[in-house]
């Protein structure tokens, strides 16, 4: 099959040095077998090779045109300003360490803080409190505590009401924005004397033997083919004693540092893709509501959920595993069909939409982690080193509460003048006998055990959840989902035609999301070699954004579309970075 792309695909390849390549097993585990006579993909057999070559420099940083920190923290989102706010803080009142001195640096990609940042949210306000023991839970950035809430397992027409399991209970937690959390994050941030610079991708860690030295970021004003055009800026370099990698799901410096060092999780990370809407609506809601079932079926992960955002706002969206077995699902589209469902109508019917979003989502929990989460010179914080628990939807505490001990264990690293990897363990340590390992340890399998389908993974997970996670709790053997054979099969997304009002094609939605990537932006996702006609549908209905289309024997890559989601980078092209400010504008998601 021919491939084609909007801006150059094959230049791209050419220019990034990254060749076609098949990814390697794991073992950890066997992908299921579609029935015989079904013709199956596997996206892993075209899944392009992370480029460490050029996401891993063993190059020092440039000293005299660079930007020197003590602490550079790739990424602004809730784990890395946490860690910013907690380490200026504990430098301000350390009478041996002159906070004029120690340089804190937060780079952000997006143009504006919380640009990127998109959650469901119910908020656990525990590390706010930590972070900020003077304010009251009514000073936060919440738009209000969850009131009622019910959960319900959904068919095509009816809602049957179940039992809210343990784990997802709300009791004394918060509805909000998580935008406007990390706005509000970089406000306090910017207060404790940290430089927050935001449209600064980091594109590239600067390493020396095993070291992180700083990151260089990407240039901006290329042109479409890749060269230098009249706004053309290159990268910075940013060297640090300690790079913290705070860059949320599915981060390329991230991948790159843990195959650079061959760091390993006992399972490999597997992943989930979230679309979310935001509307205003004419009655106010006051129940958070989580479902499971239809538009999904059995075999696929995931589910619902519908949250109050204030008087007149609500929140909504589905979620999906990305080891779905369907070659032909479509999340957006299932997603603009459930907003069909009498339970969702009823609230959103005369309503207006007014934002758009789509995010990936880490799922593998305790037994992905990281064998370590530290190394010469850097920290992984937040969901970058795999802190969410899924049974209990929540990660903003967990990220927030990773970042502040990171603080704590850089401040006594700095002290010692001593920032090597034996100093930085202790970060470690801390994380361990903190509550988020604990918690994920608790909940363990109950996401691996669906694995094995709706009502086998319920049922599972059910023994789990009353023994508190100390039944069936040997680990279950995962394989990274670009591993998960797809066979094509009748699909929620065959026939539908979006009315414009309550349900939305997707370059509608794209709109909605504020993306204004400029169309002559060079090509940032690099596909493998001779993808066959049923893997561009397959991709055309993995990705939210439009971004895929088959046309006739040959795929199209709409780059611009893309609002990075990563889920492209966990089953099909690899995700690059981009000049700094591209990408989606939310502002209440």
């Amino acid at each position: 099959m021919a491939e084609t792309t909007s801006s150059a695909t094959s230049a791209a390849n050419e220019s990034n040095n990254i060749s076609n390549g098949t990814a390697e097993d794991n073992g950890n585990a066997a992908a299921p077998t579609p029935p015989q006579g079904v013709t199956t993909i596997k996206p892993a057999d075209f899944h392009p090779p992370l480029p460490l070559e050029r996401f891993v420099l063993h190059e020092a940083p440039d000293e005299e045109e660079g930007m020197p920190a003590d602490v550079a923290i790739v990424g602004g989102g809730p784990a890395g300003l946490a860690c910013a706010i907690e380490l200026a803080r504990l430098v301000r009142r350390d009478p041996e360490l002159d906070e004029d001195e120690v340089e804190i640096a937060v780079l952000e990609k997006a143009g504006e803080l919380g640009e990127h940042s998109l959650s469901g949210a119910v908020v656990n306000p525990v590390a706010f409190r930590e972070l900020f023991p003077d304010l009251k839970d009514e000073d936060f950035p919440f738009r209000g505590p969850v009131p009622h809430e019910k959960v319900y397992f959904l068919t095509g027409k009816r809602a049957w009401r179940v039992p809210t399991p343990p784990t997802m209970r709300n009791r004394g937690n918060y509805v909000g924005s998580l935008c406007e959390m990390v706005r509000w994050l970089g406000e306090k941030a910017e207060e404790a004397g940290v430089t927050v610079v935001t449209g600064f991708p980091a594109e590239s860690l600067l390493v020396e033997g095993e070291r992180v030295r700083g990151v260089r970021t990407a240039p901006a004003g290329l042109e479409r083919d890749g060269s230098q055009g009249n706004t053309y800026e290159p990268g910075t370099d940013i060297s640090a004693k300690i790079t913290v990698l705070a860059e949320g799901v599915r981060g390329h410096l991230t991948q790159s540092w843990l195959d650079w060092q061959t760091v390993r999780g006992e399972n490999p990370q597997i992943y989930a893709l979230g679309v979310k809407e935001l509307w205003e609506v004419k009655q106010p809601l006051d129940t958070v509501v989580h479902t499971l079932g239809w538009p999904l079926d059995s075999h696929t992960f995931g589910g619902s959920f519908l949250y109050p955002m204030g008087e007149k706002q609500v929140a909504l969206g589905l979620v999906a595993g990305l080891d779905y077995p369907n070659a032909r699902f479509d999340i957006a589209v299932a997603f603009q069909r459930m907003k069909e469902h009498p339970l969702f109508r009823k609230v959103l019917e005369g309503g207006e939409m007014l934002e758009w979003g789509a995010k990936s989502i880490t799922e593998g929990g305790y037994f992905s982690l990281p064998a370590r989460r530290h190394g010469d010179g850097c920290l992984l914080v937040g969901e970058s080193a795999g802190f969410v628990d899924v049974p209990s939807l929540k990660g903003i505490h967990y990220a927030m509460h990773s970042g502040i001990l990171a603080a704590r264990t850089i401040f006594e690293a700095l002290k010692k003048g001593d920032t090597s990897k034996d100093a930085l363990a202790g970060y470690d340590t801390a994380c361990d006998e903190s509550y988020i390992i604990r918690d994920l340890y608790r909940t363990r399998n109950m996401r691996l055990a669906f694995k094995h389908g709706l009502i086998r993974g319920g049922a599972a997970a059910s023994v789990m959840m009353l023994s508190s996670g100390a039944l069936l709790g040997d680990r279950i053997p995962m394989h990274d989902d670009a591993w998960a054979e797809r066979a094509a099969k009748k699909s929620v997304a065959q026939g539908y035609t979006p009315d414009g009002t309550l349900t939305f094609p997707k370059l509608d939605a794209v709109f909605k999301s504020g993306n204004t990537t400029r169309d002559d932006i060079p090509q940032h996702l690099v596909v493998g070699d001779s993808v066959p006609p049923e893997l561009a549908d397959f991709y055309a209905g993995m990705c939210p954004a439009g971004v895929y289309e088959r046309e006739g024997d040959k795929l199209v890559v709409n780059a611009p579309n893309c609002v990075d989601c990563k889920a492209t980078d966990v089953l099909g092209p690899r995700w690059t970075p981009r000049e700094g400010g591209s990408g989606p504008k939310y502002r209440g998601m």
